[in-house]
């Protein structure tokens, strides 16, 4: 007999247990998951030591459910914490200790609003070996061949067919008397973006914060390590520590950060809160395939918010370099998500963040009212996939821009906000001119103004200012109504 052909070895599988208690059913859900994954991570060092296992080596994500059976309403202002309607409801769970105030939240709002318990136990989803030594630096899964036996004969690996956004995407099979969906990502899903996270990022997702900034452009960079050095100087800041990529930390203002030997595709930096509020930067590049990678993985972290602050063509000849773009709706031309978020599906402003990036315009530039028309504009942002669209024929796409009546042009706003309305991700997008093609104005060296290196200067600023704001309000504010579809899953 082949390992495949005889009963697989599992670690002790306990009976599924009920909890009222938030905490301890995370306890218990950390308990299962860790004896899981060293359960896989035990028999795979045996396994490539030597002899090979005479049967299939398997252990299984750790789930959260709950079964109601009343139509009761819950209340209407709420957006998430409760399921709508009776049944069984499901998730499968990866790194619980990562995840623990999350699922702490969750699982609070849904034992109050249903009065009911969660039950926590073993699932028939098979973790990947993959995954279950990924977060032990001394191992790593040889590629296939080189392991002297077939990976897949002996252990479990990733399984495309069952990693997907059926649930984020409304796509997932609604057949009567199905388990439905608790939360929008499976346990697979999450260990696969969070394995592409430290990939492209080069740093651990358990630093990334609730607040993120994108950005295109360099600078930003420079001036956030900036901010966060004077931030921790400042012991009223809130903030304990900065960190870079290869996940290098400091706590101290003063305290040198080693550089990395060589950047990663899009290197992150992260301001960090001891409860996760703090603020993540992450240098995206060009392009609308950078944002929606970065966007897809970041998702599975469930942020609170995220905005982008990076550079855009001004369209309109009363517009200045330096000047702000504050976007309220989004002309989608870039094409990267029409499979996922077809182009009819409007991606509206939030009020929440609007709000938040307008006060911190005024708060930052000193200006109000009326004044501040004189450096920001708010209007639609286009977004397009081909960096020299200048070169091109103008009179089709100048024809589309000015019937939009888009006020700027950049590759990444429209697919950062189109994916946070998917993903159900609180977005916003605040640009700053850095050139003007229509209008003779090419991001050329030398143009920059000193009005232009002053704005730029303020820009991030702006940015970390609308973040320090968003995470003063309560969740069930920000993560409003207008992100949720009409079958929602319970959890953010």
């Amino acid at each position: 007999m082949t390992p495949t052909q005889r009963p697989a070895l599992t670690p002790e599988s306990p009976p599924a247990r009920k909890f009222t208690d938030p905490a301890a059913a995370v306890d218990h859900l950390c308990t299962l998951y860790d004896t899981a994954v060293d359960f896989l991570r035990q028999h795979f060092a045996a396994a490539l030591a030597g002899p090979v296992p005479e049967q299939r080596i398997r252990a299984f994500y750790p789930e959260i459910r709950l079964t109601t059976s009343s139509f009761v309403q819950i209340d209407s202002r709420l957006a998430f914490g409760h399921v709508s309607g009776p049944g069984t409801h499901a998730t499968t769970v990866t790194r619980p200790s990562l995840f623990r105030n999350y699922l702490v939240h969750q699982i609070k709002l849904l034992v109050e609003n249903h009065d009911v318990p969660v039950w926590i136990g073993p699932s028939d989803t098979p973790i990947p070996v993959h995954f279950a030594v990924a977060q032990d630096a001394r191992m790593t899964v040889p590629h296939e061949g080189a392991a002297g036996f077939t990976l897949r004969d002996v252990f479990d690996v990733p399984d495309l067919d069952t990693t997907n956004d059926d649930i984020i995407n409304g796509i997932y099979d609604r057949t009567p008397g199905s388990v439905a969906p608790l939360a929008p990502f499976t346990a697979q899903r999450v260990d696969y973006s969070l394995a592409r996270l430290a990939h492209y990022t080069a740093t651990s997702p358990a630093h990334f914060q609730n607040h993120v900034l994108f950005t295109n452009y360099q600078f930003y960079v420079t001036e956030f390590e900036a901010y966060a050095r004077r931030a921790l100087a400042d012991p009223d800041s809130g903030y304990t520590s900065f960190v870079g990529t290869s996940d290098a930390e400091i706590t101290a203002p003063d305290q040198p950060m080693t550089p990395p030997l060589s950047l990663p595709q899009m290197p992150s930096y992260h301001l960090k809160k001891p409860d996760g509020s703090g603020i993540t930067l992450v240098n995206i590049g060009v392009g609308p395939s950078n944002a929606k990678t970065a966007t897809d993985h970041i998702a599975v972290l469930r942020p609170h918010a995220w905005i982008m602050v990076g550079h855009c063509a001004g369209l309109r000849n009363s517009q200045r370099l330096g000047d702000y773009v504050l976007a309220h709706a989004y002309l989608r031309e870039d094409g990267v998500l029409n499979d996922d978020l077809p182009t009819w599906v409007p991606i509206p402003a939030l009020a929440e963040i609007q709000i938040a990036l307008e006060q911190s315009v005024e708060e930052i530039a000193h200006m109000d009212g009326f004044e501040m028309k004189r450096i920001m504009r708010t209007g639609t942002v286009a977004s397009v996939d081909n960096r020299n669209w200048e070169l091109r024929d103008q009179s089709g796409p100048v024809h589309r821009l000015s019937q939009s009546r888009a006020i700027a042009l950049d590759m990444e706003s429209a697919t950062i906000a189109a994916n946070g309305f998917r993903f159900r991700v609180p977005y916003g997008t605040l640009l700053c001119v850095s050139d003007k093609p229509l209008h003779g104005e090419l991001k050329l060296p030398g143009m920059a103004s000193a009005f232009y290196n002053d704005q730029v200067a303020r820009h991030l600023m702006i940015g970390i200012r609308a973040m320090e704001m968003l995470s003063e309000m309560p969740l069930d504010r920000i993560h409003s109504r207008k992100l949720r579809a009409f079958d929602e899953t319970a959890f953010l």
